[in-house]
């Protein structure tokens, strides 16, 4: 039985096929005292909506008539959580794990410092054969957005998400003033994710492009909000050097396109990174730096 209480955040666009099997495999948690589910549909026109109204009556629904993006919704539905965790679940993602509420709060009760947990995630349109692993916890630098847990407490200790990054970089955003204000980020294997997505095939999708320009522009964003001065020239132009290495001098074009892109809205956004620079300081760097890596991808052992 659990002692704590629960929100799972869901946000979704025109993926109601994709909402309905998540909806449909966490049905179990949704049954439960203690739990409150919430689904914001980010201006869909393929019946979400009315889908969730018809047959989920229980889920807390809200509705942008037109998108307002995804960190409007993350932040919106966090800002009103009113239970003591929050998981941040993806429309294409689902609990594998049988019982994962009763880890993550029995894992939040003994770490105290733990302000948000990443699970053990794996990528594929199939569910994994074999779940088991030998990965411990640890602490990370960072986490996947696809599938988390927020200490509430934590949350409403650090500013939103950046709206204005628009997709990419949130995480580590927020993972930077998790680690400003003390909080700690720790991996939890014991809870398992299935993220219904194939990664392999994303560099041939429409939106290459897209993806990399917005990739590149947040990390060069977090650079310059959190990095110590003296470190940005260097790393940016690593940054740029191994995008022209690995993709632009083997003919990648549209590579080149999102690079250039990307520093333009560089510049465009320097107003909104110089009003929410929190920048550490060389030994405060120096400290994230010898944390873990986020662990993003699973695979099962063979």
């Amino acid at each position: 039985m659990l002692n704590s209480s629960f929100s799972i955040l869901i946000t979704t666009k025109n993926r109601k096929d994709d909402l309905a099997f998540t909806l449909q495999k966490i049905q179990n948690l949704l049954d439960k005292e203690k739990i409150v589910c919430v689904v914001f549909d980010d201006g869909s026109i393929d019946g979400t909506s009315d889908f969730v109204k018809e047959n989920y009556p229980q889920i807390v629904l809200h509705t942008n008539k037109i998108s307002k993006g995804y960190l409007y919704c993350r932040n919106k539905m966090l800002n009103e959580t009113v239970t003591d965790f929050a998981i941040s679940l993806d429309d294409d993602a689902n609990f594998v794990t049988e019982k994962p509420l009763e880890n993550i709060e029995e894992y939040f009760e003994k770490n105290k410092k733990a302000g948000l947990l990443g699970f053990r995630v794996f990528w594929s349109k199939e569910s994994p054969n074999n779940v088991f692993s030998n990965d411990q916890p640890t602490r990370m630098k960072s986490f996947v957005g696809c599938a988390h847990v927020w200490r509430i407490k934590a949350w409403k200790d650090i500013p939103n998400y950046p709206e204005w990054f628009v997709f990419y970089g949130e995480e580590d955003f927020a993972s930077y003033q998790l680690f400003k204000k003390n909080w700690e980020i720790h991996y939890l294997p014991y809870v398992l994710v299935n993220h219904r997505v194939d990664v392999v095939t994303r560099k041939n999708n429409n939106d290459y492009a897209l993806r990399l320009q917005r990739s590149l522009r947040s990390g060069w964003y977090l650079f310059f909000l959190f990095y110590p001065i003296s470190i940005i020239p260097r790393k940016m132009v690593y940054s740029i050097w191994i995008q022209l290495k690995s993709k632009v001098f083997k003919g990648d074009l549209k590579a080149l396109k999102a690079l250039v892109l990307a520093l333009f809205d560089l510049l465009f956004s320097f107003p909104k990174i110089i009003k929410n620079a929190n920048r550490l300081s060389m030994q405060e760097y120096k400290d994230f730096q010898n944390l873990e890596d986020a662990k993003i991808y699973w695979k099962p052992e063979k």
